[in-house]
C-alpha cells in the first residue's frame, strides 16, 4: 500500500470512528453539526476538486455531484447521511487505487529494466556514465546482479541471463562469445564486455518502455464510448436532478393547493444524484483494459494500446510469416550434392563466394565451410537480388545462388527430393553441384496452431518467400489450413488485402512476422504481431503486439486475455447502467433512499472493480 493509500484509510477510519460515537449521542438540532468533522476529515479533498472544477468551468463530475449531494443532505438535517455518502465513496476510491495498483504491477516492474547507468572502463577504472551518452561500437562491462544497458555483442567472458522481465520465462539463458545481448536482461553470474551495436534509444529496452508507456494513449472503442457518455450523461443527470427538485412541487400546488412541499423533492434529487454518479463505468472499464494489458506484459506479451485488445479479441484469421516465425530461423546445412568437384571443394567455393553477404543462408555456409575465410582469394563480388551472388575465387568466375540465377547463366541443373532450400553453384559457367540447407519448425510452432484453432480461429495461412516445397512440408507438419510460397514482400501485401476482402465485418485477420520484409503487411493486416527477441527493429516499430519470446504459442495466449478483457468489459458496461438506471427510477418515485443510493453508486464501482482485474490473471494454454 502506497503512503498516499495508507493516508486516506486513516482519514477513513477516523471519520467512521468519529461518525459511529455521534450516531450513538443525542445530537438535535445545531449538534448535529458535529457531523461536519468526519464529513471534512474524509472529503476535503473531494470539496477542493468540485470547487477547482467549477473554477476552471468544468463543473460536471463526479466530485461536483458528491459535493451537491452531501452538502444537500446536510442542508436537510440528514447528517449522518451526508457523512455516508462521502465516507463510502472514499472507500470506493481507496479500493480502486488499489485496484489500479494491482493491475499496475506487472507493467511497473517492467518498467524496472530501465538501466541508470552503463559502466565504461578506462584505465582500469569503470566509470558510471547516462547509457544515452555511449555510441554503437562502444565495449561496455557489466557486472554481476547488474542490468544490461544497451544492444550488443559478447565479446568477453560468458555468463546466465535473466530475461523473465522481457519474455515472461523464468529459465535462464547461457551466453558465450559472439552471442548477441538485448538490453534488459540481468547478468546472474559472471563479468562480461558487450559491444554495443546501438545507441540507447534504439535498443530493445528503450523500445519496450516507449511501447508501455504510450499505451494508454491508443484508447479503444469501448473506452471511447464510456468517455463521450460521460460528457453528457452527467449534466443531463444534474439538469434532471434540479428538475425533479423543483418542477412536482411547483405542479402539486398549482393542481392539487396543498402548498410546496419542496423538502421531500429537493431529498429525492439529492438521492438521484448520489445514485447518477458514473464512477463504476469511468473507473472500471479503463481499469479492465489496463488490467489486461498488464496481465499480457507479464507473460512477455507487449500490446501498444487498449484498441488493439479490442481489435484482437474479433480475430478469425491468423497469417504467418515461415522464418523466424514458425521456424527457428537456424538454417544449417543438411545435404551436400557435388556433381564434378569434391564435397569440401563444393562449400569452399560456396563460403568464398558467399562471404560478404548477412544473410542466415550465407551464415549457415560459413559454419558449413569451418575454416577462416581468406578474403584475399575473393574479389569482384556482386549480389544479384532474389538471385545470388556471383565473385572471382582465385581469379575463377563462381555463381551461388537460385534457379534463377541457375538460368541466367543457362546451365541446367539436377533435381533433388531432400526437403529444403536450394543453393545451386557454378564453377567457371559449368554447373558443379548445389547444397541443401534446412531450416527447424519451433518446438511450439504445432501446439500454436492447435490452440489457435481452439481459440476459434476460422483460418490459418503461411506466407513465405521460401520454395514450394519447403513451404509445403512446413506447413503440412503445423497442419495449416493454407500455404502461399515464393512471395516478394509486396505479394504478401496483396494476399493479405485478398483475406482482409473476404473477412466479414465483426472478424479481423492478424498477420505474425519478424523480417524487415514483413513491415508493410504488418501494417496492412488488422492487428500485426512481431517476435520481439529475433525480429527486426521494422518489424516491431510497424507491429501492433509484440512477442518478447518468439514464442507462437503466445499468439492464441494473447487472444485468450483478449477475449477475457473485453469479455470483463461489457459485463461491467451492463452491469452498471441496468443497476444505475433502476435505482435512478425508484430514486426519482422515492422508493430509493440514500442509502441505496450509497450501494448504487460505491457498491455498483466496487464490484466493477472486482470484476476488472480478472483481466490480470490469466490461465495457461
Amino acid at each position: 500500500m502506497t503512503k498516499k493509500q495508507k493516508k486516506m484509510l486513516t482519514r477513513i477510519v477516523i471519520a467512521l470512528v468519529l461518525t459511529v460515537i455521534f450516531s450513538f449521542l443525542p445530537l438535535n438540532g445545531a449538534l448535529g453539526l458535529l457531523f461536519l468533522v468526519p464529513y471534512f476529515i474524509v472529503g476535503y479533498d473531494i470539496l477542493k476538486k468540485a470547487w477547482k472544477g467549477i473554477w476552471n468551468k468544468q463543473v460536471f463530475d463526479e466530485n461536483f455531484l458528491m459535493s451537491v449531494a452531501t452538502i444537500g443532505a446536510f442542508a436537510l438535517g440528514e447528517y449522518r447521511e451526508g457523512v455516508a455518502v462521502m465516507l463510502f465513496y472514499q472507500i470506493g476510491e481507496l479500493f480502486q487505487s488499489y485496484a489500479v495498483g494491482k493491475s499496475r504491477k506487472n507493467i511497473s516492474e517492467l518498467m524496472d529494466i530501465r538501466p541508470d547507468y552503463a559502466n565504461i572502463e578506462e584505465n582500469g577504472e569503470l566509470n558510471q556514465v547516462d547509457p544515452d551518452e555511449v555510441e554503437p561500437g562502444t565495449v561496455i562491462v557489466v557486472l554481476p546482479g547488474e542490468k544490461v544497458p544497451i544492444d550488443g555483442i559478447l565479446v568477453e567472458g560468458t555468463s546466465t541471463l535473466n530475461t523473465s522481465a522481457l519474455t515472461g520465462e523464468s529459465l535462464p539463458r547461457e551466453v558465450n562469445i559472439g552471442d548477441e545481448i538485448i538490453s534488459g536482461c540481468i547478468n546472474m553470474s559472471g563479468l562480461i564486455k558487450i559491444q554495443t551495436t546501438k545507441e540507447f534509444g534504439e535498443s530493445t529496452v528503450s523500445k519496450i518502455l516507449d511501447l508501455v508507456e504510450n499505451a494508454g494513449s491508443r484508447k479503444s472503442k469501448s473506452e471511447n464510448f464510456i468517455s463521450k457518455f460521460a460528457k453528457y450523461y452527467t449534466p443531463a443527470v444534474c439538469y434532471s436532478a434540479l428538475a425533479l427538485a423543483v418542477l412536482p412541487p411547483l405542479v402539486e400546488g398549482a393542481v392539487l393547493g396543498n402548498g410546496y412541499t419542496f423538502a421531500t423533492w429537493i431529498y429525492r434529487a439529492l438521492t438521484f444524484l448520489v445514485i447518477s454518479c458514473p464512477c463504476a463505468l469511468v473507473v472500471s472499464i479503463p481499469l479492465g483494459f489496463f488490467a489486461g494489458i498488464g496481465g499480457a506484459s507479464k507473460e512477455g506479451i507487449l500490446v501498444k494500446g487498449s484498441n488493439y485488445l479490442e481489435t484482437l479479441s474479433q480475430a478469425k484469421y491468423v497469417v504467418f510469416d515461415k522464418t523466424g516465425t514458425m521456424t527457428e530461423g537456424v538454417f544449417e546445412v543438411s545435404h551436400i550434392h557435388p556433381v564434378t568437384i569434391e564435397e569440401e571443394k563444393l562449400i569452399e567455393y560456396a563460403a568464398l563466394a558467399e562471404q560478404y553477404s548477412t544473410h542466415p543462408i550465407s551464415k549457415s555456409l560459413q559454419k558449413a565451410y569451418g575454416k577462416a575465410v581468406d578474403k584475399n582469394r575473393v574479389s569482384s563480388v556482386e549480389e544479384i537480388s532474389g538471385e545470388g551472388v556471383t565473385a572471382l575465387v582465385d581469379g575463377i568466375g563462381v555463381a551461388v545462388g537460385n534457379k534463377k540465377l541457375m538460368r541466367r547463366m543457362h546451365l541446367a541443373i539436377e533435381p533433388c527430393d531432400q526437403v529444403g532450400t536450394y543453393v545451386y553453384v557454378a564453377v567457371a559457367g559449368e554447373y558443379v553441384g548445389h547444397i541443401v540447407i534446412s531450416d527447424r519448425i519451433k518446438e511450439t510452432a504445432s501446439k500454436a496452431i492447435q490452440a489457435l484453432k481452439a481459440a476459434g480461429m476460422k483460418k490459418t495461412v503461411m506466407l513465405t518467400g521460401d520454395a514450394k516445397p519447403v513451404a509445403d512440408a512446413v506447413a503440412s507438419a503445423l497442419h495449416i489450413d493454407e500455404v502461399h510460397s515464393e512471395l516478394m514482400p509486396d505479394d504478401k501485401v496483396s494476399l493479405v488485402e485478398e483475406l482482409l476482402a473476404k473477412c466479414q465485418k465483426q472478424e479481423k485477420l492478424i498477420f505474425v512476422g519478424d523480417g524487415i520484409n514483413d513491415a508493410p503487411v504488418l501494417s496492412r493486416a488488422d492487428i500485426g504481431i512481431a517476435m520481439g527477441a529475433m525480429g527486426s527493429d521494422a518489424a516491431i516499430e510497424a507491429a501492433d503486439i509484440v512477442l518478447m519470446d518468439d514464442n507462437p504459442l503466445k499468439i492464441a495466449k494473447a487472444i485468450k486475455i483478449a477475449q477475457k478483457c473485453l469479455r470483463i468489459v461489457y459485463q461491467n458496461i451492463y452491469f452498471a447502467i441496468g443497476v444505475k438506471l433502476l435505482c435512478l427510477l425508484l430514486g426519482a418515485v422515492g422508493i430509493a433512499n440514500m442509502w441505496l443510493a450509497i450501494f448504487a453508486d460505491v457498491g455498483v464501482m466496487v464490484l466493477a472493480v472486482l470484476n476488472a482485474i480478472r483481466a490480470l490473471f490469466v490461465k495457461k494454454l
